[in-house]
């Protein structure tokens, strides 16, 4: 039988993981099997990326398959409540945990902030107060407090470095 590949992040799990799963399998099964994996909570929700429902438990993983297999988050918080600054607004909005950031800054920057497609490409989110910038893919659920189930990002130029090449001789 053909397995389904399962692509996952969760609270305390911030490195995309793997697992090939049955599709009979339901997800009440992978959220179990996380959960005796990762040590999380055992009231976390499973959710789709980028969907905002939990999924029910109870519907087998192959009737939410696409074919290009499925990526999941794990998190006990159903929201994330997010905040973006910019050029000294501070917008607010609860996101699902399985969120990307490339979601959350398409919100912020072009519905929330007005900037058109280039200029959001000439932006990224950095965490508030420190200088890392998660990859767009990323979960916000990996990146929130854990206690509050929140996340602040301030929306930054992208650094880039413009200079020319020597030629080789």
């Amino acid at each position: 039988m053909k397995t389904i590949d399962l692509f996952y992040q969760g609270e305390g799990v911030t490195e995309i993981e793997h697992l090939e799963i049955e599709p009979d399998s339901t997800f009440a099964d992978i959220k179990a099997r996380l959960i005796a994996k990762h040590g999380c909570a055992h009231d976390a929700l499973l959710f789709l990326e980028d969907e905002d429902d939990p999924l029910d438990d109870a519907v087998k993983v192959k009737e939410r398959d696409t074919g290009k297999g499925l990526k999941l988050h794990l998190n006990r918080c159903r929201q994330i409540g997010v905040s973006v600054c910019y050029n000294g607004e501070t917008i607010d909005r609860k996101f699902a945990p399985g969120a990307t950031v490339a979601r959350v800054k398409r919100w912020a920057a072009e519905r929330k902030f007005g900037m058109s497609d280039e200029e959001a490409g000439e932006h990224v989110l950095q965490i508030a107060g420190t200088h890392e910038r998660p990859a767009p893919g990323t979960h916000i659920g990996t990146l929130a407090n854990r206690q509050s189930c929140t996340l602040a990002f301030d929306l930054v130029a992208d650094e880039r470095v413009n200079g020319a090449i020597e030629d080789a001789q």
